[in-house]
């Protein structure tokens, strides 16, 4: 069972942003009161998440009592940060749904539109002229980050293809698909004239 510390460290994350972004408490009051039971296939875990119009409640939990349960990996989860996934994953197998399904989009809708003025929060502490240099500070870091991420898996991808050889070209791997077609086909005419041949006698 995940700690319950780390439970209460989650659930006070969540709170947080039901402070810092007041339209989230009410995106999810069409969903207070109501139970939506996570399953986290991998980690073997479930999480009761309840909003209670006020405040959300996370619990390490095992019971079955929901009104919405929504069961996959953590990766597939993960992916519902998009709304528009949940059906898409329910199709695919993907993800597992009993219950209301608009608790569900309810909750990842919530979430999915968070918007947290952050240097507006920051200035509190820090002053506005400060707060807005920090966090155009922090923008340009991300920015710069997942630049130097695409730049080095291009890199690496080069480097596996061109240099180290370890995995094959999509040009070599469109020749092999042909190469193999073409003695297929020599090995089909080959036992076709064997064929022949041997009715012949």
């Amino acid at each position: 069972m995940l700690n319950n510390f780390i439970v209460a460290i989650i659930e006070c994350i969540l709170n947080t942003a039901l402070e810092l972004d007041p339209t989230l408490s009410d995106r999810l009051s069409s969903i207070a009161q109501k139970r939506l039971l996570i399953d986290i296939r991998d980690w073997q875990q479930q999480f009761l998440v309840v909003f209670t119009g006020q405040q959300l409640h996370l619990y390490n939990t095992t019971e079955q009592q929901f009104d919405c349960m929504i069961s996959a990996d953590i990766q597939t989860l993960m992916a519902l940060k998009n709304p528009a996934m949940l059906t898409q994953l329910i199709r695919q197998d993907k993800l597992d749904l009993q219950g209301d399904l608009n608790i569900a989009q309810g909750f990842s809708n919530a979430f999915a539109a968070l918007n947290i003025d952050w240097p507006e929060h920051l200035s509190d502490y820090l002053g506005d002229a400060a707060a807005q240099q920090l966090w155009q500070l922090v923008k340009q870091t991300q920015q710069q980050s997942q630049k130097v991420n695409k730049k080095l898996s291009t890199t690496l991808t080069t480097l596996c293809q061109d240099e180290l050889k370890v995995t094959i070209h999509p040009l070599e791997l469109e020749q092999f698909k042909q190469h193999t077609r073409q003695l297929k086909a020599h090995v089909a005419q080959l036992e076709l004239r064997i064929n022949q041949l041997l009715q012949a006698k």
